[in-house]
This record gives C-alpha cells, sequence and structure tokens, in this order.
C-alpha cells in the first residue's frame, strides 16, 4: 500500500485539485499494479495441468500401464528442471478401462471438469477415433503415442507413433525380400488390424505374392482354435500379426502347440515390443520378428541415458518399448512448444508444436507441420532370448510419414473406413 504523509504547516486547501487528482491517480496505480502483480505471482505458481488417458484394467492395460510410466518419468525429469515456463506440470490421469465409450467419457472429463490444457494418450485405433470428435468439438489437442494405421490427419491430434510407410509398408518389403512370398493374416477386430491388412494386400499385390488366409479374433479373445487350424493347413511363408493385448498370449501358446516354429513359419507382429514380451511365454517368441521405430537394444547414448532414468524410477527389470519411448518424447515435443508459446493456452500450444523436432532415444524426431506426424527412422528386430531384440535391418534416416497409402485415392480409403464403421454398427471395433 501507499501512505502520503504531509510535513510542516502543509495544509490540504493548499493543494490545487490537479494535485489532488494525480495523487488520487497515483494511488490508484500503485494499488492496481500492486494487484496485478499479486495476480500474476499466482499464475506463476499454478501448476500447468494435463492429462493422461490410457488403459490401466481391461485387455490393453498389458501395454498401456508402461506408456503412463513413460509419460510420467518425462513430467518428472522436465519438473525437476524446473517445469515450463517456470511453472510445474500436474499430470491427472484417468482409466479408458479398455472401453472406447469410457475413453470418449474420460476425454470429456479431462477437457471440461480438470481443464486441462493438453492430454497424452489412447493406445488402440478405436480409442483415438472415438475421443477425435471430442477434441475437435473443443478445439483440443491429443498427443498419441503409437504406430496405427493412418488414413487420418487431424488438427487436433499430434501423431508421435508411426504412419503405415513407417512400419506397416516397410515390415512387408523386407519379409517379401527376406522370409517368402506367402502371407497369412491374423489381427484383432477392429479399426487397426483391418485397414492394416488392407494396406498390406495392395502391397503384396502390387509385389505379386500371395495372400493364403485374413482372420480375425475379438479384441480380448482367446479363441484362436479356428485360426490355428487354417495357419497349418495352409502352411504360409510368413504370419503377419496385428494382434493387439494380451490375445498374443493364447495365440503365440497355441501356435507352439501346434508345431508352428520361428524357423517353419516365422510371424511378425506389429503392436507386440519388449514390455508386451514380458508377458509371453519366451520360449513361445524367440526367433519371430517385430517392426517398429525404436527398440531398446539401439546402443545410443541418448538411449542409454533413458532407459538408465526408467529403470531408475521403475526398477531394474523394466523394459523400454517403442509406445513408451514415443510416450517420452511426446512431453518434450509438447513442453518445448508451450515455452516457445509463453503460455499454456491450448490453441497456441497447437500452433507451436509444429515442426518441433527433438533428440529422442530412437534418434532425431521432427513433427510434419503439414499433417503433425513423426518423421521416424524404420527398424525390424528379430526376439533373441533375453526378451529384446536384435536389429537386423534399419532405413538408415527418418522417413517422412505418409498417413494415407499411395495405393488408394484419400477419397477411396474414405469411403473403405466409412463401410467398417457402418458394419460395426457405428463403432471403431467389432462389437461381437
Amino acid at each position: 500500500m501507499y501512505l502520503i504523509i504531509i510535513k510542516g504547516n502543509l495544509s490540504l486547501g493548499k493543494f490545487t485539485s490537479r494535485k489532488i487528482i494525480i495523487l488520487v491517480l497515483a494511488f490508484a496505480l500503485g494499488v492496481t499494479i500492486f494487484f496485478l502483480t499479486h495476480s500474476q505471482i499466482q499464475v506463476s505458481q499454478k501448476p500447468i495441468k494435463v492429462g493422461i488417458l490410457h488403459s490401466l484394467s481391461g485387455t490393453m492395460a498389458i501395454s498401456e500401464k508402461s506408456v503412463v510410466d513413460a509419460t510420467l518419468l518425462a513430467i518428472a525429469e522436465i519438473n525437476e528442471k524446473g517445469g515450463v515456463l517456470g511453472r510445474k506440470i500436474q499430470p491427472i490421469i484417468v482409466d479408458g478401462k479398455s472401453d472406447w465409450t469410457t475413453f470418449a467419457q474420460q476425454a470429456e472429463y479431462l477437457i471440461t471438469k480438470e481443464k486441462v490444457v493438453t492430454v497424452f494418450g489412447c493406445w488402440t485405433s478405436a480409442s483415438r477415433k472415438t475421443v477425435k470428435p471430442v477434441f475437435e468439438k473443443h478445439n483440443h489437442l491429443l498427443i498419441y503415442p503409437v504406430q496405427y494405421e493412418g488414413l487420418e490427419e487431424s488438427p487436433n491430434i499430434v501423431y508421435t507413433g508411426a504412419a503405415p510407410n513407417q512400419q506397416i509398408i516397410p515390415a512387408v518389403k523386407w519379409s517379401f525380400d527376406n522370409l517368402g512370398k506367402r502371407f497369412f493374416l491374423i489381427g484383432s477386430d477392429y479399426v487397426f488390424p483391418r485397414t492394416a491388412n488392407a494396406i498390406i494386400k495392395d502391397q503384396v499385390v502390387a509385389l505379386r505374392g500371395e495372400i493364403l488366409g485374413e482372420e480375425y479374433i475379438l479384441l480380448g479373445s482367446n479363441n484362436v482354435a479356428d485360426v490355428i487350424k487354417k495357419i497349418v493347413d495352409t502352411q504360409p511363408d510368413v504370419i503377419l500379426n496385428t494382434i493387439n493385448g494380451d490375445s498374443n498370449i493364447a495365440f503365440f501358446q497355441a501356435l507352439r502347440q501346434a508345431g508352428i516354429t520361428p524357423n517353419k513359419i516365422p510371424t511378425i507382429s506389429f503392436s507386440i515390443a519388449e514390455e508386451e514380451l514380458r508377458s509371453l511365454p519366451r520360449e513361445d517368441v524367440v526367433g519371430d520378428y517385430a517392426v517398429w521405430n525404436y527398440f531398446q537394444s539401439i546402443d545410443e547414448a541418448t538411449n542409454r541415458d533413458f532407459i538408465r532414468n526408467f529403470q531408475q524410477k521403475y526398477g531394474k527389470n523394466r523394459v523400454t518399448s517403442d509406445p513408451i519411448e514415443a510416450g517420452y518424447f511426446g512431453v518434450y515435443l509438447w513442453a518445448q512448444a508451450v515455452e516457445d508459446a509463453g503460455t499454456d493456452e491450448v490453441n497456441t500450444i497447437r500452433e507451436y508444436i509444429k515442426d518441433q523436432s527433438f533428440k529422442a532415444p530412437e534418434g532425431i524426431v521432427y513433427l510434419d507441420s503439414d499433417n503433425q506426424h513423426t518423421w521416424k527412422t524404420v527398424r525390424v528386430g528379430k526376439i533373441k532370448a533375453d526378451g529384446q531384440f536384435k536389429i537386423v535391418w534399419n532405413s538408415e534416416k527418418p522417413i517422412r510419414p505418409i498417413p494415407y497409402p499411395i495405393s488408394r485415392s484419400k477419397a477411396d480409403w474414405e469411403i473403405f473406413l466409412k463401410t467398417l464403421y457402418q458394419s460395426w454398427n457405428n463403432n471403431w471395433a467389432n462389437p461381437g
């Protein structure tokens, strides 16, 4: 507060009206500055709230819990360095429960009730597709950390996982060149596997290969007997596996019980990484393959630091994986955008996150401003007995993301998606 002291014989009557007005204005200005400064201090001390939306229960918890851990690690590291804009990041964690309706409800809750400025989350494309309208309705921001089927661009989503040309398409070409030309396709029955297999079939036709079978099981189902019988009957050169979640346990056990081993018919998986291998009987998967952008076995200093920090926080037996790493560096890209923007206002963050780059554990990653997907290096890994991957091939440099494969027009791909959605009674997964 400001105190005016009148000394000597000076009386208030000697003040002109002009002087009185000046004193009153000065007093008012001082009070205003005081309260504005106090308000700014309060804002600067207020944490920046972000949402974390993943499945902590249900069939997808086997994969998604670890991405939560990675997101929290990045937040903790940034907070230890002073936070963002001098403010701490406060994560609000909610459970999608492996249920797409729940994902949409929780996204709405984070945006409207918790007032988060960004949400990090989703794994399955069914969950992402279901929450996408929520983020677009509120003009908000989702950072999505998992490889997916493409056929999507949203100004409200940043994609830090692989587009089809950064995983699915190079995997087929590598398989064709190194393992065989006759393929059997197996996946969970929702939008990612169905679309991935449409992309695969287009490519196999172009390569003059052969698809011997295409089968699906409900997400979370262990009913794989019929699929295994068809694989035994057709004897493909390669199995391309887009099963998600803990159904993989039943699938690989049944393969081995049927005498199908990697040296006879190798399997290439698109959703099995180091974290999932911890839940699979090791002897059932050694010798098979996966295609990702990141493997824990990358021998680079940045990755070694990442692994060390992750295991120091969560235990020496924990492993890292592609979605874990993408969840981790996504936080850093976001933090850089907030710092550059100078504000935590969501629409400003959305503008400043375009063109961000970061030296991630997998190597340099860069957000493409045209489609908000990430430039990434492609790697093929062979599963070893210790649960790690031997990298047998890589693209050597980051590949530009192309969300819509050129085998069909964008309009044709959108018709494909619409038809699929309608066939499931306006759902992004087979409701059974």
